[in-house]
């Protein structure tokens, strides 16, 4: 599904050259972003990648946008000036119409909302867990433990000691939290979606991406440096590297040749 049919990026010019967001795409010649089901927006620390969907995601409004400020002290919003001179142009229907709003669903996942929600997830376990080890502990049976933890007391008792201790994260439940926030029927701009995840994992979560797309109905735009990623996802890639953010195949470009030259160097290492 298209929900977003293309994104053309501001193409005005401010007086003073370092102002941000202008300053991102000095020196660039972009032609607007035109949308498949899944968008790959690639690019190095420092490309802008990240900056660009959250562009999107104030034009378009979306849940978990992020507010950028150009600086302390200035009167004028460059960033909201900026996201304003942009455009975009909705997708189709399966019966040709145009959209004419975005579907409820839809939102941007910054990898810092990933990490937050995992520590979430984790610390609320470890919690759950030691409640339950101490009340056993107390000489209650099981029945009473389980009778206790369904009431109300228990969340209670979460909720104020949930963020009291120091937060534990573990990548493995990174997979948790898409599978509760990726939903059918939907927009999604995901900023560096690896974060935390082992190799395998990215696999599975791209995999994952790929099946949403192909059979729920979501549109994906995606910002990552992963090779696990970017083999794996049947995405357009938009390398933001290059001065024209031209299509490149995922084997072409530079992250993924370091990956395959460093172990092609090391081949003889893994025939022992």
């Amino acid at each position: 599904m298209i929900y977003l049919s293309s994104f053309k990026l501001s193409d005005k010019k401010v007086k003073n050259p370092n102002i941000y967001p202008y300053n991102v795409f000095q020196g660039k010649d972009i032609e607007p972003f035109v949308f498949s089901p899944i968008t790959v927006l690639y690019g190095n620390n420092g490309s802008g990648k990240s900056t660009i969907l959250n562009i999107i995601a104030n034009k378009l409004m979306l849940k978990g946008k992020e507010y950028a400020t150009s600086n302390s002290f200035g009167t004028v919003d460059y960033c909201g000036k900026f996201s304003s001179e942009c455009r975009f142009s909705y997708g189709d229907d399966e019966f040709g119409n145009a959209f004419r709003m975005f579907p409820e669903n839809s939102r941007f996942i910054k990898s810092e909302d990933i990490l937050y929600e995992i520590k979430k997830i984790q610390q609320r376990q470890i919690l759950a867990d030691s409640m339950e080890y101490d009340y056993r502990k107390e000489g209650h049976s099981r029945k009473e433990t389980e009778e206790y933890f369904r009431t109300h007391n228990k969340k209670h008792q979460l909720e104020y000691i949930e963020f009291a201790q120091e937060k534990y994260s573990n990548g493995e439940t990174a997979m948790q939290f898409f599978e509760e926030h990726l939903l059918p029927d939907a927009l999604y701009l995901l900023d560096e979606p690896e974060v935390s995840l082992s190799p395998a994992n990215q696999v599975l979560l791209a995999q994952e991406i790929n099946k949403l797309a192909r059979l729920l109905s979501c549109q994906f735009i995606i910002a990552t440096h992963s090779p696990f990623m970017l083999g794996t996802l049947d995405a357009k890639i938009y390398n933001i590297d290059k001065e024209d953010y031209s299509v490149c195949k995922w084997y072409e470009l530079e992250n993924v040749r370091y990956f395959y030259d460093f172990f092609k160097k090391h081949a003889e290492e893994f025939e022992e």
